[in-house]
C-alpha cells in the first residue's frame, strides 16, 4: 500500500512539472533521481532564474547537457510551486517509512533464510529480495498441504477452468484465487521475456503466444514459475531449467514426404520451379 501511495504522490509531481513545461521525464529515466531531484529543488529555491545544469548532472549521464538544458527551459508558477514541494514533502516521508517496514520485514524473515536464498536462484526473484519474501508470506515454506505442483496451480489461481455443461465448454477463464500472488507473478513473468539468459520462459511464451494471445502466454509463464517455486521448496534444491528444456519429440502427424509438402505448397499458391529466382 505504501508503494502505491508512493507512485501516486510521483505522479502528481511529475503531473506539475509537466505543466510548468519542466520536460525532465524526457531526459532522465528517473525523474525523483538524484541528478533530476537537485534540478527540480534548484528551481523552487530560485523561481524564474535561468542556471546551468551541468553541476547537478551527474558524470554517469548519458543524456547531453544540451538537452537537458533545453528541457528546462520552462517556468513554474506559485501555485504550483506549493504543490510540488508539498509532493516532495510527501514523497520523502512515504521512501522513510517503506525503508522502516521492509527492515522490519528482513527481521521478521530471518529463520526462513536457508529458503529466501533457495527461492533467489528462480529467475526473476533474484533482483530484489521483497519479491522473493512476498511469495513465500503467501504460499508458506510447507509444501506438504499441496500433493503436487499442480495444486499449487490451482490454489494460485494460474490454471484454466474446466466449466462444461452437456459436452460444451462454457468457459475456461481463470479463477479469481490468488488476488495477491497472482499479480506479482504476472510481474514477473513480464521481466523474465526481455532477458535473454533464460530462454525456456520465452520458448513457452512464444510458443502458447501465437495460438492463445498474450494473456494466456504470461499465465503459462506464472505456472512454470509456480511449478518450478513448487519443486524447490518440496526438495529444497536450487533451481535447475532442465525441466523446461527437455526435448519435444516430433508430432508425427505433421511429417510430411516431399511431394506431400511440394503439393501443399502448390495449394497455397506457390510456384515451384528448379531454377533460383533472379533478384533484381
Amino acid at each position: 500500500k505504501i508503494t502505491n501511495m508512493l507512485t501516486g504522490e510521483k505522479n502528481r509531481a511529475q503531473n506539475c512539472l509537466t505543466v510548468s513545461n519542466l520536460k525532465l521525464d524526457d531526459v532522465f529515466s528517473d525523474v525523483f533521481g538524484k541528478s533530476a531531484r537537485s534540478i527540480t529543488t534548484y528551481i523552487l529555491d530560485h523561481p524564474g532564474e535561468p542556471f546551468d545544469v551541468a553541476p547537478f548532472v551527474n558524470g554517469r549521464c548519458k543524456t547531453p547537457i544540451e538537452e537537458i538544458q533545453d528541457a528546462v527551459d520552462g517556468a513554474i508558477s506559485p501555485e504550483q510551486a506549493v504543490k510540488l514541494r508539498q509532493c516532495l514533502a510527501h514523497i520523502d516521508e512515504l521512501e522513510n517509512h517503506k525503508r522502516e517496514i521492509e527492515q522490519e520485514i528482513l527481521l521478521l524473515v530471518q529463520p526462513f533464510s536457508a529458503i529466501l536464498d533457495l527461492l533467489r536462484t528462480i529467475p526473476g526473484l533474484n533482483s530484489n529480495p521483497m519479491t522473493a519474501i512476498a511469495i513465500l508470506s503467501e504460499i508458506g515454506p510447507d509444501m506438504s498441504v499441496f500433493p503436487s505442483s499442480k495444486n499449487l496451480v490451482s490454489w494460485a489461481g494460474c490454471c484454466p477452468r474446466n466449466d462444461q455443461s452437456g459436452g460444451k465448454v462454457k468457459s475456461t477463464r481463470i479463477s479469481r484465487a490468488g488476488c495477491y500472488l497472482k499479480p506479482l507473478l504476472v510481474q514477473v513473468a513480464n521481466a523474465l521475456l526481455k532477458s535473454k539468459k533464460h530462454p525456456e520462459f520465452k520458448e513457452k511464451y512464444h510458443r502458447i503466444k501465437t495460438r492463445r494471445g498474450h494473456k494466456k502466454a504470461i499465465i503459462a509463464v506464472c505456472k512454470m514459475l509456480l511449478t518450478a517455486i513448487w519443486n524447490i521448496l518440496n526438495k529444497l534444491e536450487p533451481y535447475t531449467p532442465e525441466g523446461f528444456l527437455e526435448h519435444r519429440p516430433v508430432n508425427e502427424s505433421k511429417v510430411l514426404t516431399k511431394a506431400q509438402a511440394l503439393e501443399l505448397l502448390r495449394k497455397r499458391g506457390y510456384t515451384i520451379t528448379d531454377e533460383s529466382p533472379v533478384i533484381v
